[in-house]
Protein backbone atom coordinates (compact mmCIF):
# COMPACT_ATOMS: atom_id res chain seq x y z
CA UNK A 1 0.00 0.00 0.00
CA UNK A 2 1.06 3.61 -0.67
CA UNK A 3 0.23 6.26 1.71
CA UNK A 4 1.09 9.96 1.74
CA UNK A 5 0.93 11.88 5.16
CA UNK A 6 0.84 15.63 4.00
CA UNK A 7 -0.79 18.61 3.87
CA UNK A 8 -0.02 22.64 3.82
CA UNK A 9 0.26 23.87 7.26
CA UNK A 10 3.93 23.20 9.17
CA UNK A 11 4.03 22.00 12.55
CA UNK A 12 0.98 19.12 12.48
CA UNK A 13 3.02 16.39 13.15
CA UNK A 14 3.81 14.45 9.80
CA UNK A 15 6.71 13.58 10.30
CA UNK A 16 5.90 11.95 13.87
CA UNK A 17 2.56 10.15 12.18
CA UNK A 18 4.83 9.32 9.22
CA UNK A 19 7.17 7.48 11.08
CA UNK A 20 5.20 5.39 13.93
CA UNK A 21 3.13 4.08 11.10
CA UNK A 22 6.62 3.25 9.05
CA UNK A 23 7.78 1.62 12.21
CA UNK A 24 4.76 -0.35 13.41
CA UNK A 25 4.72 -1.72 9.69
CA UNK A 26 8.17 -2.87 9.60
CA UNK A 27 7.07 -4.49 13.42
CA UNK A 28 4.19 -6.32 11.99
CA UNK A 29 6.92 -7.82 9.65
CA UNK A 30 6.44 -6.07 6.18
CA UNK A 31 8.47 -4.99 3.53
CA UNK A 32 8.58 -0.90 4.35
CA UNK A 33 9.64 2.16 2.74
CA UNK A 34 9.76 5.59 4.22
CA UNK A 35 10.03 8.19 1.58
CA UNK A 36 11.10 11.80 2.86
CA UNK A 37 10.22 14.53 0.73
CA UNK A 38 10.47 17.24 3.06
CA UNK A 39 14.00 19.52 2.64
CA UNK A 40 13.53 19.56 6.54
CA UNK A 41 14.60 15.90 6.73
CA UNK A 42 13.16 14.93 9.85
CA UNK A 43 12.23 11.41 8.95
CA UNK A 44 15.67 10.51 7.20
CA UNK A 45 17.29 12.06 10.49
CA UNK A 46 15.02 9.60 12.53
CA UNK A 47 15.67 6.31 10.72
CA UNK A 48 19.36 7.69 10.35
CA UNK A 49 19.25 7.71 14.70
CA UNK A 50 17.45 4.31 14.01
CA UNK A 51 20.65 2.88 12.12
CA UNK A 52 23.12 3.91 14.19
CA UNK A 53 21.23 2.65 17.51
CA UNK A 54 20.73 -0.59 15.94
CA UNK A 55 17.26 -0.52 16.41
CA UNK A 56 15.31 -3.47 14.97
CA UNK A 57 13.75 -4.16 12.85
CA UNK A 58 15.38 -1.52 10.19
CA UNK A 59 13.02 0.72 8.55
CA UNK A 60 14.55 1.80 4.70
CA UNK A 61 14.12 5.51 3.87
CA UNK A 62 15.09 7.39 1.26
CA UNK A 63 15.24 11.47 -0.05
CA UNK A 64 13.30 11.65 -2.93
CA UNK A 65 12.32 15.39 -4.52
CA UNK A 66 11.12 16.68 -7.86
CA UNK A 67 8.94 15.66 -10.89
CA UNK A 68 10.02 12.40 -11.32
CA UNK A 69 9.07 11.15 -7.89
CA UNK A 70 6.01 9.72 -9.31
CA UNK A 71 7.91 7.38 -11.75
CA UNK A 72 10.40 6.48 -8.91
CA UNK A 73 7.38 5.65 -6.61
CA UNK A 74 6.02 3.33 -9.24
CA UNK A 75 9.03 1.61 -9.42
CA UNK A 76 9.90 1.71 -5.66
CA UNK A 77 6.19 0.39 -5.33
CA UNK A 78 7.07 -2.72 -6.98
CA UNK A 79 10.47 -3.20 -4.50
CA UNK A 80 8.33 -2.62 -1.57
CA UNK A 81 5.10 -4.37 0.35
CA UNK A 82 4.42 -0.32 1.49
CA UNK A 83 5.75 2.70 0.88
CA UNK A 84 4.88 5.81 3.29
CA UNK A 85 5.35 9.19 2.29
CA UNK A 86 6.64 12.31 4.42
CA UNK A 87 5.72 15.05 2.31
CA UNK A 88 6.66 18.85 3.51
CA UNK A 89 4.26 21.36 4.90
CA UNK A 90 3.44 23.02 1.55
CA UNK A 91 2.04 22.68 -1.76
CA UNK A 92 4.58 21.40 -3.21
CA UNK A 93 5.96 19.05 -6.53
CA UNK A 94 5.60 16.30 -4.14
CA UNK A 95 2.64 16.18 -2.65
CA UNK A 96 0.55 16.55 -5.77
CA UNK A 97 2.73 14.29 -7.47
CA UNK A 98 2.12 11.70 -4.73
CA UNK A 99 -1.44 12.46 -4.78
CA UNK A 100 -1.39 10.77 -8.39
CA UNK A 101 -0.33 7.99 -7.24
CA UNK A 102 -0.62 6.66 -3.71
CA UNK A 103 -4.24 4.91 -2.17
CA UNK A 104 -4.65 6.99 0.95
CA UNK A 105 -3.60 10.55 1.48
CA UNK A 106 -3.82 11.52 5.62
CA UNK A 107 -3.58 14.91 6.34
CA UNK A 108 -2.47 15.96 9.91
CA UNK A 109 -4.49 19.29 11.35
CA UNK A 110 -3.94 21.25 14.65
CA UNK A 111 -8.39 22.00 16.00
CA UNK A 112 -7.67 25.38 15.28
CA UNK A 113 -9.40 27.84 12.49
CA UNK A 114 -5.35 28.52 10.66
CA UNK A 115 -5.12 25.14 10.23
CA UNK A 116 -8.82 24.08 8.54
CA UNK A 117 -8.79 27.20 6.56
CA UNK A 118 -5.69 25.50 4.34
CA UNK A 119 -7.94 22.48 3.79
CA UNK A 120 -10.08 24.12 1.56
CA UNK A 121 -7.09 23.69 -1.04
CA UNK A 122 -5.95 20.76 0.08
CA UNK A 123 -9.81 19.28 -0.71
CA UNK A 124 -9.58 20.95 -3.98
CA UNK A 125 -5.94 19.05 -4.59
CA UNK A 126 -7.46 15.88 -3.78
CA UNK A 127 -10.64 16.50 -6.22
CA UNK A 128 -8.21 16.83 -8.94
CA UNK A 129 -5.77 14.10 -8.22
CA UNK A 130 -8.95 11.70 -7.98
CA UNK A 131 -9.78 12.43 -11.75
CA UNK A 132 -5.95 10.63 -12.54
CA UNK A 133 -6.07 8.36 -9.31
CA UNK A 134 -9.93 7.78 -8.96
CA UNK A 135 -8.62 4.91 -6.28
CA UNK A 136 -7.69 8.03 -3.68
CA UNK A 137 -9.37 8.60 -1.14
CA UNK A 138 -8.49 11.62 1.53
CA UNK A 139 -8.77 11.60 5.38
CA UNK A 140 -8.03 14.32 8.04
CA UNK A 141 -6.17 13.74 11.25
CA UNK A 142 -7.00 15.67 14.18
CA UNK A 143 -3.03 16.06 15.79
CA UNK A 144 -1.65 17.84 18.54
CA UNK A 145 -4.68 18.50 20.24
CA UNK A 146 -4.21 19.16 23.78
CA UNK A 147 -4.91 15.95 26.17
CA UNK A 148 -6.56 17.79 28.99
CA UNK A 149 -9.80 16.19 28.86
CA UNK A 150 -11.56 19.63 29.65
CA UNK A 151 -10.53 21.17 26.39
CA UNK A 152 -12.89 19.95 23.65
CA UNK A 153 -11.64 21.61 20.48
CA UNK A 154 -10.65 18.42 18.58
CA UNK A 155 -14.34 17.56 18.90
CA UNK A 156 -15.82 20.71 18.09
CA UNK A 157 -13.56 20.50 14.91
CA UNK A 158 -14.77 17.54 13.65
CA UNK A 159 -17.95 19.16 13.06
CA UNK A 160 -16.35 21.63 10.74
CA UNK A 161 -14.38 18.99 8.96
CA UNK A 162 -17.27 16.45 8.06
CA UNK A 163 -18.35 19.39 5.46
CA UNK A 164 -15.55 18.56 2.78
CA UNK A 165 -16.70 16.83 -0.05
CA UNK A 166 -13.33 15.18 -0.32
CA UNK A 167 -12.28 14.73 2.48
CA UNK A 168 -13.05 12.06 5.44
CA UNK A 169 -12.47 12.61 8.92
CA UNK A 170 -10.16 10.35 10.57
CA UNK A 171 -11.94 8.52 13.89
CA UNK A 172 -8.47 8.82 15.23
CA UNK A 173 -6.95 11.63 17.46
CA UNK A 174 -3.45 12.18 17.93
CA UNK A 175 -2.79 14.24 21.27
CA UNK A 176 0.42 15.97 21.74
CA UNK A 177 2.62 13.88 24.11
CA UNK A 178 5.79 13.84 24.56
CA UNK A 179 6.21 10.49 23.97
CA UNK A 180 5.92 11.47 20.55
CA UNK A 181 9.32 14.14 20.60
CA UNK A 182 11.03 11.42 23.21
CA UNK A 183 10.51 9.05 20.44
CA UNK A 184 11.19 10.28 17.55
CA UNK A 185 14.83 11.58 19.03
CA UNK A 186 16.30 8.24 20.08
CA UNK A 187 15.00 6.65 16.19
CA UNK A 188 11.52 4.65 17.81
CA UNK A 189 8.15 4.22 17.70
CA UNK A 190 6.16 5.46 20.70
CA UNK A 191 5.27 1.66 21.37
CA UNK A 192 9.34 0.54 21.49
CA UNK A 193 9.56 3.31 24.77
CA UNK A 194 10.62 2.14 27.43
CA UNK A 195 9.19 3.08 29.73
CA UNK A 196 5.99 2.62 28.03
CA UNK A 197 3.26 5.59 27.29
CA UNK A 198 0.38 3.40 27.09
CA UNK A 199 -1.75 6.33 26.06
CA UNK A 200 0.54 7.39 22.79
CA UNK A 201 0.80 3.62 22.09
CA UNK A 202 -2.93 3.56 21.80
CA UNK A 203 -3.08 6.37 19.52
CA UNK A 204 -1.29 4.92 16.92
CA UNK A 205 -2.27 1.76 16.93
CA UNK A 206 -5.94 3.07 16.08
CA UNK A 207 -4.79 4.73 13.46
CA UNK A 208 -2.32 1.97 12.18
CA UNK A 209 -5.68 -0.04 11.96
CA UNK A 210 -7.75 3.33 10.42
CA UNK A 211 -4.82 3.18 7.69
CA UNK A 212 -3.98 -0.47 6.86
CA UNK A 213 -6.97 -2.21 7.79
CA UNK A 214 -10.08 0.24 7.29
CA UNK A 215 -11.40 -0.30 10.49
CA UNK A 216 -13.44 1.96 12.46
CA UNK A 217 -12.27 1.90 15.97
CA UNK A 218 -13.89 1.72 19.07
CA UNK A 219 -12.50 3.16 22.18
CA UNK A 220 -11.11 0.86 24.47
CA UNK A 221 -11.31 3.02 27.80
CA UNK A 222 -15.28 4.44 26.61
CA UNK A 223 -16.15 1.80 24.15
CA UNK A 224 -17.12 4.53 21.86
CA UNK A 225 -16.62 5.17 18.46
CA UNK A 226 -13.87 6.82 17.92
Amino acid sequence: MLVLIGGEKGGTGKSTLAINLAAERALAGRDVLLVDTDLQGSASYWAQVRDEAGITPRVACVQKFGKGLQTELKDLARRYEDIIIDAGGRDSVELRVSLVVVEKAYIPVQASQFDIWTLDHLDELVATAQEFNPTLRGFVVIARASPNPLVSEAEGARTILADYAHLTVAHTIIHDRIAYRRSGREGLAVSELSPPDRKATAEISWLYKEVFDGAELLSPSTGKRR
